[in-house]
């Protein structure tokens, strides 16, 4: 008996089976593909797929799929406004040790006037106020596999560098400036502790429930409390200061400078009211006079400068800055280089205390 043959393909001619058309899965025995019925009847199961070799993923990575925005946020840091205060004075040199400042005291009181009496004589006395210089430095140091990827990612790892070197050196001379520096035998003071200051005054408690702080106080009550801080600096100079006619500066601490937008019952600010008042007055503000006198906020007015017979410059405040920024050194290293930065800083110096008013307690 002769087998049926419902097909026969050699070789070459053998494709890959594709279901086009399941509608006569039945004619599949003629290929050698039988008994789906019997599988469906009893719902029998064929082999496992085989798995993958590769391990599962996405068909695009998602590196390919990033868009970064351009440039790069700083992390931020308080403002420095020691300079915007008082100003700056470069004086001396990096190698100094101190710097002095002379005062002279007139003396000599006239008496009534005799042919025979002595001739009275006047005089002078001279007096030396010393501020010591401290030095700080910072450097950085670069590798050459660290510049050449920092620069994949659009970075300059030494401009960085020198960034963060000079931003703490402007950091460490503005805390100086406020603070001081106590290295032990030194006499480096700042602007909220320099010997020479008056002591602080406590505002009037007549805000709500007799507090002193601005935060419950009315436009009538804020404008009081500066009209006592003006009338004091007058008095304290004996009107060598007219507020009406000297420039004076009201440092405020950041947590109160706000308060000077309160309003009156016919909207007008405490601000409004100071700079028509008294034209000349600037107004700035500080993160450290926040809790500067025993956790209570203060504030400073004082005269810029004043003019009497000094050959100085007549200013209130000096901070005595030798050197701001100055490059130590730079050295070639065999896998990079490295550089070296400093500043000096004698503090600052209040020349003129009866010129300053400070108040705390708002």
């Amino acid at each position: 008996m002769q087998t049926i043959t419902h097909s026969a393909l050699d070789g070459k001619s053998v494709r890959p089976l594709i279901f086009s058309n399941v509608e006569d899965y039945e004619d599949l025995h003629r290929i050698g593909i039988g008994g789906l019925d019997k599988i469906i009847d009893a719902g029998f199961g064929m082999d496992s797929i085989q798995g993958n070799v590769t391990q599962a993923s996405i068909p695009v990575q998602l590196q390919f799929l990033q868009q970064f925005l351009p440039g790069f946020v700083k992390v931020m840091t308080a403002a420095r406004k020691i300079d915007e205060f008082i100003g700056i004075n470069t004086a001396g040199s990096w190698e100094d040790e101190e710097v002095v400042q002379g005062i002279i005291e007139n003396t000599g009181s006239a008496v009534p006037y005799g042919d025979l009496t002595n001739v009275p004589l006047s005089s002078w006395n001279e007096n030396w106020v010393t501020r010591t210089v401290v030095r700080f430095e910072l450097g950085m140091r670069v590798g050459n596999l660290e510049e050449k990827r920092a620069a994949r990612i659009m970075v300059n790892s030494a401009e960085s560098k020198r960034e963060s070197a000079g931003l703490a050196l402007e950091q460490q001379r503005n805390a100086v400036g406020f603070y001081g520096y106590n290295g032990g035998n030194n006499f480096t003071y700042g602007f909220l502790n320099d010997p020479g200051l008056p002591a602080y005054v406590t505002v009037a408690a007549t805000g709500t429930g007799s507090s002193t702080l601005w935060s419950t106080k009315t436009f009538l009550e804020i404008c009081a409390d500066i009209r006592t801080a003006i009338v004091g600096l007058r008095t304290q100079s004996q009107d060598t200061i007219d507020p009406e006619t000297t420039a004076l500066t009201l440092g405020l601490p950041t947590d109160c400078v706000d308060y000077l937008s309160v309003t009156s019952d016919f909207g007008i600010s405490v601000r409004d009211w100071l700079t028509q008042t008294y034209k000349k007055t600037r107004i700035v503000s500080a993160p450290q006079l926040n809790s500067a006198n025993g956790g209570a906020n203060v504030f400073y007015l004082y005269a810029d400068a004043v003019n009497d017979l000094s050959t100085d410059d007549g200013r209130t405040f000096a901070q005595l800055v030798p050197a701001k920024f100055q490059v130590l050194g730079v050295q070639q290293l065999p896998k990079g280089y490295e550089e070296d930065y400093s500043n000096a800083t004698a503090g600052v110096l209040c020349k003129r205390p009866y010129a300053v008013y400070r108040a705390t307690g708002i």
